[in-house]
This record gives structure tokens, C-alpha cells and sequence, in this order.
């Protein structure tokens, strides 16, 4: 199954209360997974990595095997395509614990687009923040 999976992270101060969400999405549209969580403390960039751990945990878990992953952490993206070196101790391990999942998904590409493009993951991420505040 080819899916899309949009992750989202925000921090509400850098570091403050953070939340991360994903959604993922089967070619046709229709939403096959999605969840918000507040995880405490942390900065933008663990919430950004954060979604996407989970979100590639959950892919695996509907047996996707080719999945685009669509984020605004321009930042997240070009680490994950290795673009970026990592360089934070933080997210160093975070990012090789996405690179295990996607290899245990299959075939993953990354794409960086603007905010208005990732509305309903920021909405669950800010639902996330609200809820736990």
C-alpha cells in the first residue's frame, strides 16, 4: 500500500509545552491513521522528530510499503534526506530511530512544504497544547 504521512510539531515557548501529530493518508484522501499527543517539555525540532518516529511506527504497522512523508520542518526533511548533518545530541537519536522505522516501512521519501499545506497535523498539534494546558 503507498500512503502519504503528514507529521507536525510545535512548542509553545522553544523549549515550552510541545505536542507533535500525525496523519496519514491513503492515495485516494481518505485519513487511515492520525493522533495528537503532548509530550512536555521540549523544543520545536524534538516535536518535529517526535511526529515523525510515531508516524513511521504507525505506517509500519498498516502494512504501507511506499510512503511519502510531508512535513513544514524544513529543517527535518533535509536531515532525514542527509542533506543536513545532525549535529543535536537530541535529535541525533531521534533521527536514527525514524531511519530504522522507515527502513522497516519500505520505500520513504521526504517533502518540506509550507504550513497552510499541513493543516489538519498543526490542528492537532495546537488541539494537543490546548488539551494539556
Amino acid at each position: 500500500m503507498k500512503a502519504r504521512l503528514f507529521t507536525d510539531g510545535g512548542a509553545r515557548g522553544n523549549p515550552g509545552p510541545a505536542a507533535f501529530a500525525y496523519v496519514i493518508e491513503a492515495e485516494d484522501g481518505t485519513v487511515l491513521a492520525s493522533h495528537g499527543e503532548a509530550i512536555g517539555v521540549a523544543t520545536n525540532n524534538v516535536a518535529e522528530y517526535s511526529a515523525l518516529v510515531a508516524g513511521l511506527a504507525r505506517a509500519a504497522e498498516l502494512q504501507v510499503v511506499e510512503l511519502e512523508v510531508v512535513s513544514d520542518s524544513e529543517l527535518m526533511v533535509k536531515q532525514m534526506q542527509g542533506v543536513y548533518r545532525v549535529k543535536n545530541e537530541a535529535l541525533r537519536e531521534l533521527s536514527l530511530e525514524a531511519s530504522r522505522r522507515a527502513r522497516a516501512v519500505g520505500t520513504v521519501t521526504y517533502t518540506a512544504v509550507r504550513r497552510e499545506e499541513n493543516k489538519l497535523a498543526d490542528k492537532l498539534v495546537n488541539d494537543a497544547l490546548d488539551a494539556a494546558s
